[in-house]
């Protein structure tokens, strides 16, 4: 979130070097956007994350294991090089606090979207 609210003081700009001929999707040569990536520099295992969500849900997920398929990397992380550059961002919060954190926003938002008894 941090990221996000620190570049709200940054208001992108055309980039004069953008060009047609081999465009930079993370950017532009008018209008003035960009884009980043933000997440952390560190793959994390898919199954690290099915664990930490069972432990903090508190269930067991129903696991069935399939082949890659059509559009399955084998890994992936955040490249956060332009946000580093752009404003020092650097990732600090360990996975196991950002997957506790998003199941109690999970668990709040969708307990306020409940009809009142």
């Amino acid at each position: 979130m941090t990221a996000i609210l620190d570049l709200l003081d940054r208001p992108p700009a055309p980039d004069a070097a953008w060009d047609a001929a081999r465009p930079d999707p993370a950017s532009s040569g008018a209008a003035p956007y960009r884009l980043y990536n933000v997440g952390s520099d560190r793959p994390v295992e898919l199954m690290r994350y099915v664990r930490l969500l069972e432990e903090k849900l508190g269930m067991t997920a129903d696991i069935r294991l399939l082949p890659i398929q059509p559009g399955d990397v084998p890994a992936t992380w955040a490249d956060i090089d332009d946000l580093a550059r752009d404003i020092g961002y650097a990732p600090a919060t360990p996975v196991e606090v950002g997957v506790e954190r998003f199941v109690a926003w999970f668990r709040e938002y969708h307990a306020s979207r409940q009809p009142a008894a």
